[in-house]
């Protein structure tokens, strides 16, 4: 049974929503993954999931980020290999960060508290994820930055 009991939070020290990512954390830089803080855990969280995706991308969503079966932490520090890692549209596990082809793009950092552990391999795209957890999810949460390169 799944009860929503308000929104998860997830916000970032080092922009603020809507904010520009740093350029530290995009192909530009270094392209470690940025620090994280989550909070207002329902209760029930188990696990959590995370996507980072930009939907501005030429042919479509970029996936940047999976990852899930992460503990439940408050902050995620920079640099983190968390949880389980997925494949992401670069054909890669692990963090892949902004590098937009032209113009400022959005990156969204999707946050969701799972009542389960999931039970899908290393290296799983988004769609085998989403389905995966789709059953699970009792909150969600997203941050939002923007990044273009100069």
């Amino acid at each position: 049974m799944k009860t929503k009991t308000g929104e998860l939070s997830i916000s970032s020290p080092a922009f603020r929503n809507e904010g520009d990512i740093p350029a530290k954390y995009t192909c530009d830089g270094e392209e470690i993954s940025p620090p994280l803080k989550i909070g207002s855990f329902p209760e029930g969280t188990a696990f959590l999931a995370l996507i980072m995706d930009d939907p501005d991308a030429p042919k479509g969503t970029f996936d940047h980020w999976l990852a899930w079966n992460i503990e439940p932490v408050s902050t995620i520090a920079e640099n983190s290999n968390i949880g389980i890692s997925g494949r992401n549209s670069a054909g890669k596990t692990g963090y892949h960060g902004p590098c937009p082809p032209s113009g400022s793009h959005r990156y969204y950092f999707r946050i969701y508290a799972l009542s389960h552990r999931l039970e899908i391999a290393a290296g799983a795209g988004r769609r085998e994820l989403e389905q995966a957890m789709a059953p699970f999810i009792i909150s969600k949460g997203t941050l939002m930055g923007r990044y273009q390169r100069s």
